[in-house]
């Protein structure tokens, strides 16, 4: 196996799992830590690391064009995106948080569409946002309605915001003026990302409720985790995976997230794990399957081989 094959392994494991389990790993840490900063000091600590190591090895002194687009792609994935999902955490458990943010690819298909000559959605896309968008309907159902825990209704719209921010964020990071040195660019775009969100929790007053001392220790070890594993190592892998892999496949990462993030809050947390949930989890994920895959030559050519087989001249052939 190539070198190359082994990092694209490692990244995809990375991705694929770690991140499944920051979605825990966020609920316990905002049990005593305010959202915005939490996730704020997470990004500027990681980003610090990963700069400060980068520069030291000799990495290129980034322009202010680098810092303009790595400002732009922090905005988008980590405080629209990553800040979206903590906050929202505060009322969805994680597992269902999980869910929902898996719907990234239903944004990604749109924005391509809506952008200047944009593609069309194929037919197949079509389907697969409708039912992603049934997915959504029947996860947020009132409880009462279908026997089953209530999942707030803002908390459910911000992750659907925070799903558009990071597919806008993930768009434009393809094209970005970006240094060289992916760890450079990965430790600039989470400063400029943690600082928005420090900024957030400012403004919206969180340092007042934050108490150093009423801090847990599970808190404070999700909080180094998050940091290590899924601001360092994750995110890293998932800025490369995009400058080395094709989109559609590197958005396999949402279809598998979910599935890791609900047996561990069902697990580990106590989170609910009903017929309706695991209903919605099959269509979301699904859905999410089916858009991916729309785009790739392998299911062009499954599509054009049953058109051909149930077309009516092709019956009359065979007959």
């Amino acid at each position: 196996m190539s070198q190359r094959k082994v990092r694209l392994l490692l990244a995809f494991a990375a991705v694929y799992l770690i991140w499944g389990s920051t979605y825990l790993a966020i609920r316990w840490a905002i049990d005593t830590i305010p959202p915005f900063l939490m996730a704020g000091g997470r990004y500027v600590a990681a980003g610090a690391i990963l700069y400060l190591w980068s520069r030291l090895r000799g990495g290129p002194t980034p322009t202010r064009r680098h810092w303009r687009d790595a400002a732009i792609v922090g905005a988008l994935l980590l405080m629209g995106g990553n800040g979206g999902v903590v906050w929202a955490e505060q009322t969805v458990p994680s597992g269902l948080a999980a869910l929902l943010v898996a719907l990234e690819p239903m944004w990604v298909v749109l924005i391509d569409w809506l952008r200047p000559r944009g593609t069309r959605p194929r037919n197949a896309e079509i389907a697969g946002l409708v039912l992603g968008f049934g997915g959504v309907v029947l996860l947020v159902a009132p409880g009462h309605a279908t026997g089953s825990p209530h999942v707030n209704p803002i908390g459910a719209l911000v992750l659907l915001v925070a799903t558009l921010s990071w597919a806008s964020g993930s768009v434009y990071s393809r094209h970005a003026n970006v240094p060289p040195s992916p760890l450079l660019s990965t430790g600039m775009n989470m400063l400029a990302g943690g600082a928005v969100l420090l900024l957030a929790g400012t403004v919206t007053g969180q340092w007042a409720a934050f108490h150093p001392a009423a801090v847990t220790l599970r808190s404070l070890l999700a909080l180094l985790f998050l940091i290590v594993f899924g601001a360092i190592v994750g995110f890293t892998a998932y800025l490369w995976l995009l400058r080395n892999a094709n989109l559609a496949t590197v958005s396999t990462y949402a279809y598998v997230n979910p599935v890791v993030a609900v047996f561990l809050g069902w697990g580990l947390a106590g989170e609910p794990f009903t017929p309706r949930i695991a209903v919605a989890a099959g269509v979301i994920v699904g859905s999410v399957v089916i858009i991916t895959l729309a785009r790739t030559a392998a299911f062009g050519a499954a599509g054009r081989v049953l058109r051909r087989a149930t077309s009516p001249g092709r019956g009359r052939e065979a007959a």
